[in-house]
C-alpha cells in the first residue's frame, strides 16, 4: 500500500490565483500529478486550507478517473506553510510512507516516483532528492520526497517552536538522500510553477 500528500494550501501570491486548478492547456494544474500517480499508489490525500477550496476541488476532481482513492482534507494548522500541510496528510493516510508533492509541479514521472519508493528500507523517515553532492541539504527538495507518518511528533515539536522550515525536519530525522542525476531523476521534474511568465513552457 502507498500513498501520497498533495499539497494546495499555498496563497499563490505570486502567480496571483489558484494554482492547482489553473488550467494549463485543457486541465486544471493539479490533475497532471493526479493522473501520473496513476496505478503507482493506493489513495491520495489533497490537502487544502479551507472548506470553500475543498468544494470547489470537488466539483473537477472525480475519484472514478484514477486508479485510487482520493480524501480531500482541511489543513489542520492554519498559516504554517506546507510543514502544516505534511502533517494534515500524514495524520490522514492509511499507509506508513507517502510521497509528497506541491500541486504547481506538472512535470513528475512515474519512473521517479517508483524510484523513490524503491529506496525505503529498514528504519528510514525520509527518502529526499538532491541536486548537489556537495551539499545535499541545502540543494534537497524536501517537498517533493518520501515521509514515514511515524514523524508526526517531530513535525509538531517544530511548530509548536515556530520552526517551519521544511529542510528543518529532514535534519532531525532517519533521512536518505537519493541524487537527482538527469538519468532515474530528472532535473526538470522539479520546476515549480509559481509567476504567469512560469506558463511560457507550455506555450
Amino acid at each position: 500500500m502507498k500513498s501520497s500528500i498533495i499539497l494546495c494550501g499555498g496563497q499563490s501570491r505570486r502567480m496571483g490565483r489558484d494554482k492547482g486548478s489553473l488550467i494549463i492547456k485543457d486541465k486544471p494544474m493539479i490533475k497532471y500529478i493526479l493522473s501520473t500517480l496513476n496505478n503507482e499508489i493506493d489513495e491520495a490525500i489533497i490537502v487544502l486550507n479551507d472548506s470553500k477550496r475543498i468544494d470547489q476541488y470537488r466539483q473537477f476532481i472525480k475519484s472514478k478517473e484514477y486508479s485510487y482513492q482520493i480524501k480531500f482534507i482541511e489543513d489542520k494548522i492554519k498559516n504554517k506553510g506546507p510543514i502544516s500541510g505534511i502533517l494534515t496528510g500524514l495524520e490522514n493516510i492509511s499507509t506508513e510512507y507517502a510521497i509528497v508533492f506541491p500541486c504547481d509541479n506538472p512535470f513528475i514521472t512515474k519512473n521517479t516516483i517508483q524510484t523513490l519508493f524503491n529506496e525505503i528500507e529498514g528504519t528510514t523517515q525520509a527518502i529526499v532528492p538532491y541536486h548537489d553532492p556537495k551539499n545535499k541539504l541545502k540543494t534537497s527538495e524536501p517537498l517533493h520526497a518520501i515521509y514515514n507518518k511515524n514523524i508526526i511528533p517531530t513535525i509538531n515539536e517544530l511548530i509548536l517552536k515556530d520552526s517551519l522550515h521544511i529542510k528543518g525536519i529532514i535534519e532531525k530525522i532517519d533521512t536518505k538522500f537519493v541524487l537527482i542525476d538527469n538519468k532515474k531523476i530528472l532535473k526538470k521534474e522539479f520546476r515549480n510553477l509559481n509567476r504567469p511568465e512560469d506558463l511560457k513552457i507550455f506555450n
